[in-house]
């Protein structure tokens, strides 16, 4: 899941009824709240109304004035770039003497070196990838809260994937004459133009709302803290297209931007011309309801800012979970990318070992069953990430009723908290002993890795009698999947303290990266050969 902050302050919206410099019309039949004391009715009055109480539930997105035929101006500017980009592309490299008659004189001669006509397709598939690729990164509509920097990067991302993408499609069709340089040349061009003529547009957008044409009308309700920062901010901020009128609120006489009370909603809202109330004391509900009725007899949007804790909510996301806007005020983000990766090099390396390492374990799978009576294989269930349970399998290294003599043992137990283990086991076999001491006995925990219930390297998973010791600060280590090799096997393999060991687990889910992953499974494979393990 991906959240993005805002670079102006969050605002529910409730109500939206009309655009900037939209008239008012007469007072429309007020839609009844619904009663917290009749939840089938409440959930009727959602679902027919949707959750800012509009008639189709869609929450509008701030964006400046401009519909449709906006964004298609937009996209046509776009496309005459990208063509012209692409015809000086292609006379810079094969004819550019004949270029620069063209700046010079105004006259573009149609003899070149090289037909035009391959690269007429390939012009087109180019103009279509970058228009999808602009529509995804949204630069056809002008958000209010996106920076002319951050516009600046989504079209170098949008030009540089579809070039990206054209480059592969050459390559994977075997086309060779499509010249390498023409798509350098046009992939800068289009940054380079793309980049300008939307600065000018920001300009152009910015200006005109400065000296109000397109802006709203706006008074706040609350002239606290929280409503002096809001009305700061849209003084300061022109280009967010809101025009500060003043406040009302009953508690701060002394502000020369006081415009009555809050009683005076509606007298302000006409005089004032107001096209939208934005509320800052979200506590007082009853006041809040009342506001947005009565905004909407008179057709007022009505925005609410919800409470801040005290800084804790600033420029947190708001996004939506079914009908209810959801503010997050902390969130922890997921390294998506790092962990695909890790999981394509777990799966990778999983199954070519499974290959390599299938005549060696059909070996130990007949000296096993040999050696002692038994299964195979041992089947343990062990305890994964975010506590989900599954089968641990192993090489059988202990007599068959190894479980059952478990607690009888516990009184030797030389680890501390919820590890069991101890020297010189009964329960070991003859050929379990040399198993576990190359740790051959943990190779069919590939498959576990290949099906992805573990990891090549994480914390080790630990059964389910030693779960149910666990303290509530010991769940963290379950935050990641386990793995066949970690942290503490490298570092504190014969140190029995349970603490070193969740120590070192939190340090490698604290500080994890690929590289961390590489060092481990470089240390461990001398520990394997040294015969480190017991």
């Amino acid at each position: 899941m991906t959240f993005k902050g805002q670079d102006a302050w969050i605002l529910v919206p409730l109500l939206s009824e009309t655009g900037a410099g939209a008239s008012r019309a007469a007072a429309p039949a007020v839609v009844p709240l619904p009663s917290t004391e009749n939840r089938a009715s409440a959930k009727g009055w959602l679902d027919s109304h949707g959750s800012n109480g509009s008639s189709n539930g869609n929450n509008r997105e701030q964006y400046f004035n401009g519909g449709r035929w906006i964004q298609i101006a937009y996209a046509l500017i776009d496309i005459c770039c990208i063509v012209a980009n692409g015809i000086i592309a292609y006379s810079l490299r094969f004819s550019p003497g004949d270029l620069h008659r063209l700046f010079a004189s105004g006259r573009f001669p149609v003899a070149v070196d090289q037909a035009p006509s391959p690269y007429g397709g390939f012009l087109f598939l180019y103009v279509a990838l970058i228009l999808l690729f602009c529509q995804w990164q949204d630069l056809y509509r002008t958000l209010r809260t996106r920076s002319a920097e951050e516009e600046s990067l989504a079209v170098l991302k949008a030009v540089s994937l579809a070039t990206l993408l054209l480059t592969a499609f050459i390559y994977i069709t075997g086309v060779k004459i499509v010249s390498r340089q023409i798509v350098l040349s046009s992939l800068i061009l289009n940054v380079v133009t793309m980049v300008i003529w939307r600065y000018v547009k920001r300009q152009i957008v910015i200006r005109r709302v400065e000296q109000g044409i397109g802006a709203r009308n706006v008074i706040i309700v609350g002239a606290g803290r929280v409503g002096q920062a809001l009305a700061q901010q849209f003084e300061q901020n022109k280009h967010l297209g809101y025009r500060f009128k003043g406040f009302l609120d009953g508690n701060h006489v002394g502000d020369g931007r006081m415009l009555g009370k809050i009683e005076d909603l509606s007298r302000v809202a006409r005089a004032e011309f107001v096209d939208e109330v934005f509320i800052t004391i979200p506590s007082e509900r009853e006041l809040v309801k009342r506001i947005a009725v009565e905004a909407r007899q008179h057709r007022l949007d009505v925005k609410v800012l919800p409470d801040l804790y005290d800084g804790l909510g600033w420029r947190a996301p708001i996004h939506q979970v079914g009908d209810f806007p959801v503010m997050d005020l902390h969130w922890q983000p997921i390294p998506a990318l790092g962990l695909f990766i890790k999981r394509i090099f777990d799966i990778v390396v999983s199954s070519f070992s499974l290959i390599i390492c299938s005549p060696v374990l059909t070996l130990f799978a007949v000296w096993v069953k040999l050696d002692s009576p038994g299964p195979v294989f041992y089947r343990s269930r062990r305890v994964g990430k975010k506590g989900c349970a599954f089968t641990c399998y192993k090489l059988r290294t202990m007599q068959a009723n190894a479980e059952e003599m478990k607690d009888s043992l516990r009184h030797r137990n030389e680890r501390q908290g919820p590890f069991f283990k101890i020297k010189d086991d009964p329960r070991i076999t003859r050929l379990g002993k040399f198993l576990r001491k190359y740790s051959l006995d943990e190779l069919p925990q590939l498959w576990n890795v290949l099906k992805g219930e573990m990891s090549l390297v994480g914390p080790r998973p630990h059964p389910l009698d030693d779960f149910e010791q666990y303290s509530l600060d010991h769940l963290c280590r379950l935050d990641v999947k386990p793995g066949i090799t970690g942290l503490w096997q490298v570092k504190a393999r014969r140190n029995p303290s349970f603490d070193t060991s969740m120590q070192l687990d939190l340090e490698y889910i604290k500080n994890w990266n690929l590289w961390m992953d590489l060092k481990i499974l470089g240390k461990t494979l001398p520990a394997v050969f040294n015969g480190a393990g017991q």
